[in-house]
């Protein structure tokens, strides 16, 4: 992996310039959260959080192939993936993603024990899925298994004996929204109070349009992968249009084998 930007006189020739793998350390450094309130402050001060996208785009546009992101995947990819969850104190996910990438529970790692013990988190980030319609399969190891509890954010018009079983599986229900569905800024309040700050959403596209439309999304990791799709895919971000589109500054470019790994934080 090498680094495209930014680059600078002092950093051109470093080793951070050079195609070598980088050790998860090193990714967890260059994807490190923002500290939005100065030097020493920490994300999420004054109760606040910080929303980060990861997605992977083909080189046409596509979010998926034959309905998984897989595909489009590689192996610094998944690097890529694991250390921007390993940064995270929760993970949103919308229902049908769960339902279609086999959604499981997060787990510990070692390599990022201490930095996540340093920053006051958990062992592991927990999943927060995202559903009006509570249509989940409860028995499924992501509420049965969790290292830490699995949260359901919904609205307060979800049915009630759907909201039954999601507790009596051992999630924990969060109402985030007064209709049928979850309001994308209340949303994020809620789980700024109960100290999930440092924010990652992994999809799906519609539920990444939704925090895009309400102007919630602070940044967004998009992989560039070196292949062609085609067919009908989905973009990495759906619903309605934005009535202005909303504008973000380029953070970094990391490339390796093809792959371009980039970095936009909202301007």
């Amino acid at each position: 992996m090498r680094r495209l930007f930014p680059v600078t006189d002092q950093t051109s020739d470093s080793e951070g310039a050079r195609d070598r793998e980088w050790s998860l350390d090193e990714l967890a450094e260059a994807y490190a959260y923002p500290l939005p309130d100065g030097p020493g402050a920490e994300p999420g001060a004054a109760g606040r959080a910080w929303l980060r996208g990861n997605m992977v785009s083909s080189l046409d546009g596509a979010a998926a192939h034959e309905g998984r992101s897989q595909p489009l995947s590689g192996a610094a990819d998944m690097r890529i993936f694991g250390t921007l969850r390993g940064l995270a104190d929760a993970v949103l996910v919308g229902a049908q993603t769960v339902r279609s990438e086999g959604y499981r529970p997060a787990r510990a790692r070692e390599v990022f024990a201490r930095r996540r013990e340093a920053a006051g988190q958990g062992p592991a980030p927990a999943i927060a899925v995202v559903s009006a319609s509570l249509d989940l399969d409860f028995s499924q190891p992501l509420f049965t298994e969790p290292l830490v509890p699995t949260l359901v954010l919904t609205g307060a018009a979800a049915p009630a004996d759907r909201l039954r079983r999601a507790e009596r599986a051992g999630a924990e229900v969060v109402v985030a929204g007064d209709g049928p569905g979850v309001e994308p800024a209340q949303a994020l309040r809620a789980l700024a109070g109960r100290g999930f700050t440092r924010l990652l959403t992994e999809g799906g596209p519609r539920l990444l349009g939704q925090f895009a439309a309400a102007g919630v999304l602070d940044e967004l990791c998009l992989t560039l992968s070196p292949t062609m799709a085609a067919g009908d895919a989905q973009r990495i971000a759906g619903g309605p249009a934005l009535a202005d589109p909303a504008r973000f500054a380029l953070v970094s470019v990391l490339e390796e084998s093809g792959f371009l790994f980039t970095r936009y934080r909202r301007a």
